[in-house]
């Protein structure tokens, strides 16, 4: 415990060093705010477009602040899976070349904790990122747009952080098996849109998929709670991502060869 937490607190200092405590909330906040501004200002931005006929009118329908909510989340779903998968795709392969890691394994480190501390540590910054964008949109959403409870925007967040959960999993487990930082995001990237796309085409037997972790969270958006496979989704990720650390450190241990 005392190497997991001494890692762990190594990690967070080195991830205030580079800035990533700076500028991936940052970026996630703008990501999700843009939602409900472009929402409100939308028949402001289509008119100062131009190029329209004289005389045209252009009703668009308010959307609730549920729909808004659901709409970030899809936001969240493209720029901000990447964005996770860069902010964690080094975390192993900077530490193999300039020499780090035969440091710290040269101590009684057990892989297990290695990988934990980064794993944690990961999570920690990319579910507060996460947090802080989500509580900040739904601010606006309320100020904007109609008031969504509280424990409904939670309980949305609940779920859709899962999805977090397997992402830096999957990169995690992609730093044991390559060393470019290129060749991580490319694997972790296309493995998980392998996954969203399966999803979408074999549906009968892709309903455990993690990739409708969105559309759970939707429903809980919208109608006040999980649909139902809800529960079966989120078991479902949660072993995965497990499974992942799991490989990642057996893999980590197999080829230790810093």
């Amino acid at each position: 415990m005392k190497n997991f937490t001494t890692l762990f607190i190594k990690e967070m200092q080195e991830s205030m060093r580079n800035g990533k405590w700076i500028w991936l909330p940052i970026v996630i906040m703008i990501i999700g705010i843009s939602q409900p501004l472009t929402s409100y200002y939308m028949p402001q931005i289509i008119e100062s477009a131009g190029n329209l006929p004289e005389g045209a009118v252009i009703e668009i329908p308010t959307p609730s602040g549920e729909e808004v909510l659901a709409g970030t989340l899809g936001q969240y779903g493209t720029l901000a899976t990447l964005l996770f998968v860069l902010a964690s795709m080094s975390l192993i392969s900077i530490e193999r070349q300039n020499g780090t890691l035969t440091l710290v394994m040269a101590r009684p480190v057990q892989p297990l904790q290695y990988i934990l501390s980064k794993w944690t540590a990961q999570l920690v910054i990319a579910l507060t990122s996460l947090l802080l964008s989500y509580v900040l949109t739904w601010y606006y959403t309320n100020l904007l747009f109609n008031k969504v409870d509280w424990h409904i925007m939670l309980a949305s967040l609940g779920v859709y952080s899962l999805w977090v959960v397997l992402i830096i999993s999957v990169t995690i487990f992609a730093g044991t098996l390559l060393r470019t930082s290129g060749g991580i995001a490319g694997v972790s990237v296309s493995f998980l849109a392998l996954l969203t796309v399966s999803t979408g085409l074999f549906t009968k037997f892709m309903e455990w998929s993690p990739a409708k972790l969105r559309e759970q969270a939707t429903a809980i958006l919208m109608q006040g709670e999980l649909l139902e496979n809800g529960l079966f989704v989120i078991v479902a990720t949660l072993c995965l991502s497990l499974l992942l650390v799991l490989l990642a450190t057996f893999n980590f241990k197999r080829f230790e060869q810093f």
